[in-house]
């Protein structure tokens, strides 16, 4: 059997601050970078159904200025470094790389915000606007913009995954309050909500005695204990078919798979991959250049942390009925539930797999979210695990996977046609 890639380990040391604030630091002075990054446990299931979009919104008004800082991005490009941020239904997180000798800059900024954002009509008048744009832009304004929106609200009844992370409409934005969003920020945006990662060209001490001196003194907040709805076991097939300003059909099978705190995780990923991570997968090979029936077709995972969605997307062939072209999907899938994956396949796919997690930890960027998210779901030391976990994965509990998850009443179906047909 081919060796498989082992992983490099990633030394770190956690501790917490008296007010709550987890700091992950992880020496590496292979870099003259450092990066510094900050994870908090808030994403679009933690909001009002009549508020949606809210998570995606504070994103960007955290960009708007805080008690301190008008403007995040003059200083940091002075310290020649750069930043970001993104959102998504289950978290929200901010990350800065800069030369390491320059590394209280990202720290002043960061803390700053986390102390207390710039609170006034005008700042959020401004974000609510380009959150606004983005959200016509985005979903609106493009060709199959709108799928999440209507795939969210097909496959979910009950979990906030119902509604897409930009929100279920612009409205929810457009009446946000200041009130309403300041009060969001307190809940949320607090150190006992937040995770720190320092990682790169710095020594460890010094790097605590920094989180203590910048985010030391921030009030705690209260921590926020989550009872999310729980979603019931899909028992029947969903369908709709949208008529609409799109090119070409396009057809979108989910079905719901166990969140990524379920031990078979790994084998629903590697399912996933078997159906379609490059030209040799089983459907790229046999619906698109054996047998012509799309032009594309792709599979892949949501990840989230609560039981999420395995999603085949793809575009048929011209001329070909996209009901025929479902049928034939639904039967590949189904058939994989009657065979084992051969252990030569699945060999070469944890290969690929583990020869992504080694090259993404050669980037310090990397490893400091990936630290930080880690430690979100329950344990930042699972960096070190990954690859073991994929390893275990025998073709037994691929094929287990796909008889748990390729079953018509698990499957919701959103198809797009054009308007003229």
């Amino acid at each position: 059997m081919p060796q498989l890639f082992r992983q490099e380990m990633v030394a770190f040391e956690k501790r917490i601050l008296s007010n709550g604030l987890r700091v992950i630091v992880h020496e590496d002075h292979s870099t003259p970078m450092a990066a510094v990054n900050i994870l908090y446990d808030v994403g679009s299931r933690d909001e009002n159904p009549e508020r949606t979009g809210f998570a995606h919104l504070f994103e960007h008004l955290m960009f708007g200025g805080s008690e301190n800082i008008p403007d995040f991005d003059g200083p940091i490009q002075l310290a020649g470094g750069e930043n970001n941020a993104f959102t998504n239904a289950d978290m929200t997180n901010f990350y800065n790389i800069l030369p390491a000798q320059n590394i209280e800059t990202a720290m002043w900024l960061e803390s700053d915000r986390m102390k207390s954002l710039d609170f006034s009509q005008r700042a959020l008048d401004i974000q609510k606007k380009v959150v606004v744009e983005e959200f016509n832009e985005v979903c609106l304004g493009v060709p199959y913009g709108d799928l999440w929106h209507h795939l969210c609200a097909l496959t979910y009844k009950k979990h906030p995954y119902r509604w897409p992370t930009i929100g279920l409409v612009p409205e929810h934005i457009k009446d946000a309050r200041l009130e309403d969003v300041e009060d969001f920020f307190y809940q949320y945006y607090r150190p006992c909500n937040a995770i720190l990662v320092i990682a790169g060209n710095i020594e460890k001490e010094r790097a605590f005695d920094l989180a203590e001196k910048w985010f030391g003194e921030i009030e705690s907040g209260s921590f926020h204990h989550r009872e999310l709805p729980q979603e019931d076991p899909q028992t029947s097939y969903r369908k709709q078919v949208i008529k609409g300003n799109v090119p070409m059909p396009s057809i979108n099978l989910a079905f719901h798979m166990p969140g990524r705190l379920d031990p078979d995780y790994y084998s629903y990923d590697l399912l996933s991959d078997v159906l379609s991570n490059g030209p040799s997968s089983r459907l790229y090979r046999r619906m698109v250049k054996e047998d012509s029936i799309f032009t594309d077709i792709d599979a892949f995972i949501t990840g989230s942390i609560d039981p999420g969605l395995l999603i085949v997307t793809g575009k048929p062939t011209e001329g070909l009925d996209p009901q025929s072209a479902i049928d034939i999907v639904m039967k590949e899938l189904i058939s994989l539930s009657d065979e084992q994956v051969k252990e030569q396949e699945l060999v070469k796919l944890k290969n690929k797999v583990e020869s992504n997690l080694v090259f993404s930890e050669v980037n310090i960027l990397n490893k400091a979210m990936s630290l930080a998210y880690f430690e979100l779901i329950g344990d930042a030391g699972e960096i070190n695990r990954e690859a073991d976990h994929y390893n275990a994965v025998t073709p037994i509990d691929v094929q287990r996977a796909a008889h748990a998850v390729f079953r018509k009443e698990n499957c919701s179906e959103i198809t797009y046609i054009p308007s003229d047909n």
